[in-house]
């Protein structure tokens, strides 16, 4: 024995020191082992290598302490000390790997992943092996959007450690962004075998497993993730839409509530702060005062506000504070409500309620109302005026149908580019013959309108006079005016179907609005399912087939 290790214990610790490039420390234990063991080959061995090592790349890393004191300071957040130290370092060390796996490291944390990507080149320059700097690079490349480069470090990775479970799990994900989700779950699943508490690859299968459409067992395996890290906000956001996917109403909605605590929410600092309590779904509103509160996007506001008339019923008083540009349209559409434009400046001074409710907790708290009462043709009201200037402006362009299409997100993040579509692959619904197409889209559309132009001979005609981003009262009345409306973009979908218009959404399978979401969104509404991943050229052809098998009474003399 050699303090508290065996021969082998001690053996495999020298040879992992030796794997990171921590020379003298692995020498240091294969010195003591000999001083006990003279004519151990194994000893010998790894001595020998370690000389070799150090003759043919010169690695000379500095003393542990230092290492350690560098981590610490990352530890701390101190990045750019930790870079600019690491690289004052490498003037003494200049062969150092571990030095250049950590700049790389640090320089990826501040999003200089081209940056970090040449540390991690040099740190395998200097030590080809180096699993860790292969796995770290695949994260520098995939930030990158370099995700076949990133699967071949990881799987780089992986051949110099087969148990790098961390290396496995990543190589997952990037493999889900690809829509290799079988490979996706294998690789997680190897994960899991080499790491069984890795709370962060059971999310990530979780995830892999829903776009499947595997819903029972991405619940499992979120349950998993949560009972090994219960304080995990994502793997609750995710349970949650899967329970709700998975027609578990209540418990779904019970889990939501998690979402404050998800860092996403927490960023946006959307909470609202006041002396009054929120109210519990409990407490009597019959001589009550309850204000409620929007906590996200103008879609969320108006999708929940068809749950006001339910709160309105049961308390004395009801208070609305939404979005200033929702005012106008929310006003008319709901005389009975108190409607005022967001100010959280006087929160805590509060006085004019009892209790408060952030709108995405109505669901949860009016469960049994919205399932026993569907949600009307329209609840939504806009101005009758403007709905009448429409109908003539639309119909100064031609004849109809008269069909407003939407495309994509204002906010086309990496993990949301599989809901939307190019408008050139709407060339199905774009080629329905005698169509008048009308934008709704707001924000970076017109390269878009060009090309269709371009590729199809196809006007989508476009009101540039109407803001459809601040005019929200306009756009709804535009939206009533319209014979139908096509959309992958949810807040369309929920306009047109507030106010009554016939909406057809090209729709990911595994989007909550298959789920309790249904009744909400109105029965004006047709969902049209795809797997992520898959062409968009089903869904839309489908919807092309749908509306020519409307009659000319229900859809081409309408308006």
């Amino acid at each position: 024995m050699l303090g508290n290790f065996s021969v082998e214990q001690s053996l495999m610790k020298a040879k992992s020191h030796a794997k990171k490039g921590e020379v003298a420390e692995a020498q240091k234990l294969y010195e003591v082992i000999l001083k006990n063991f003279s004519n151990n080959i194994r000893v010998k061995e790894g001595l020998g290598t370690l000389n070799k090592y150090n003759q043919n790349n010169i690695i000379q890393n500095p003393p542990q302490e230092v290492i350690d004191q560098l981590v610490t300071i990352y530890n701390k957040g101190q990045i750019t000390t930790v870079i600019k130290q690491a690289e004052i370092l490498t003037l003494q060390y200049p062969a150092s790997p571990i030095i250049w796996n950590m700049i790389g490291v640090s320089r990826a944390q501040i999003g200089m992943f081209n940056e970090a990507i040449e540390a991690y080149n040099k740190c395998i320059s200097l030590r080809p092996d180096f699993s860790d700097a292969h796995f770290n690079i695949g994260i520098a490349l995939n930030n990158y959007g370099k995700s076949n480069e990133a699967i071949e470090a990881f799987n780089k990775a992986i051949s110099y450690n087969p148990n790098h479970a961390e290396a496995y799990n990543n190589l997952g994900n990037v493999l889900q962004d690809k829509g290799s989700l079988g490979e996706a779950v294998e690789a997680h699943r190897k994960s899991i075998l080499l790491k069984p508490d890795y709370a962060e690859a059971y999310f990530n299968m979780g995830v892999a497993l829903l776009y499947q459409d595997k819903i029972e067992e991405a619940i499992e395996a979120y349950n998993k993730s949560i009972s090994l890290k219960p304080d995990y906000p994502e793997a609750h956001h995710n349970l949650s839409f899967s329970l709700l996917r998975n027609g578990n109403f209540k418990e779904g909605l019970d889990v939501s509530e998690w979402r404050w605590k998800n860092p996403q929410f927490s960023s946006m600092q959307i909470f609202r702060h006041f002396l009054q309590p929120q109210w519990d779904g409990i407490e009597s509103l019959h001589d009550k005062r309850i204000m409620i509160w929007c906590e996200q996007g103008i879609g969320d506001t108006l999708n929940w506000s068809s749950c006001l008339p339910l709160v309105a019923s049961k308390a004395k008083h009801c208070i609305l504070e939404c979005q200033e540009k929702l005012v106008p349209l929310l006003t008319r559409s709901f005389p009975n409500i108190e409607i005022k434009a967001e100010n959280r400046s006087r929160d805590i001074e509060r006085d004019d309620f009892d209790y408060h409710l952030p709108m995405g907790s109505l669901y949860k708290h009016f469960l049994d109302d919205i399932i026993k009462n569907p949600k009307p043709d329209a609840y939504l009201v806009p101005d009758p005026a403007r709905v009448n200037f429409w109908k003539d402006r639309l119909q100064s362009l031609g004849n109809g149908p008269y069909i407003g299409i939407a495309w994509k997100s204002s906010k086309m993040l990496h993990e949301r580019l599989p809901n939307y579509s190019s408008l050139s692959e709407w060339s199905p619904v774009l080629s329905i013959p005698e169509v008048t197409f009308i934008n709704l889209q707001y924000k970076d559309y017109a390269d878009d309108l060009a090309k269709v132009k371009d590729e199809f001979g196809v006007t989508v005609h476009n009101f540039e006079d109407l803001d459809q981003w601040n005019n929200i009262d306009d756009v709804a009345a535009l939206c009533a005016a319209l014979d139908m409306n096509i959309t992958t973009k949810v807040t369309p979908m929920i306009f047109s179907s507030a106010v009554g218009t016939p909406t057809k959404i090209a729709n990911l399978r595994q989007s909550i609005f298959n789920t309790i979401l249904n009744n909400p969104v109105g029965p004006s509404v047709d969902i049209y399912n795809r797997n992520t991943w898959e062409p968009w050229d089903n869904v839309f052809n489908l919807i092309k087939k749908d509306i020519l098998k409307l009659n000319e009474k229900e859809l081409y003399n309408v308006g």
